[in-house]
């Protein structure tokens, strides 16, 4: 880049800043969000919890269902993206 480039393009420095910035919290958000730990800790619990009787077979059901529905997603998610 040259100098007259970067004369010429100094107003727009907040503006990349502010984008640079907000790509950040976007890979964070995403990071956090398509992490599949907690996922597998919900998953041991959920076990547990039948286990001890506090839920029945029915209720595990419903929520293991979802618990492998969202497994999934992060699964496509993180195959798409190439991580």
């Amino acid at each position: 880049m040259g100098l007259f480039t970067q004369i010429v393009t100094l107003p727009l420095s907040p503006v990349r800043g502010a984008v640079w910035v907000v790509e950040r919290v976007v890979e964070a958000a995403e990071d956090e969000y398509y992490d599949p730990e907690p996922i597998e800790r919900e998953l041991a619990e959920l076990e547990r919890s039948l286990l001890a009787g506090d839920i029945d077979e029915e209720e595990f059901d419903r929520r293991e269902d979802e618990l492998l529905d969202r497994l999934d997603e992060i699964r496509a998610y993180r195959e798409g993206t190439g991580d």
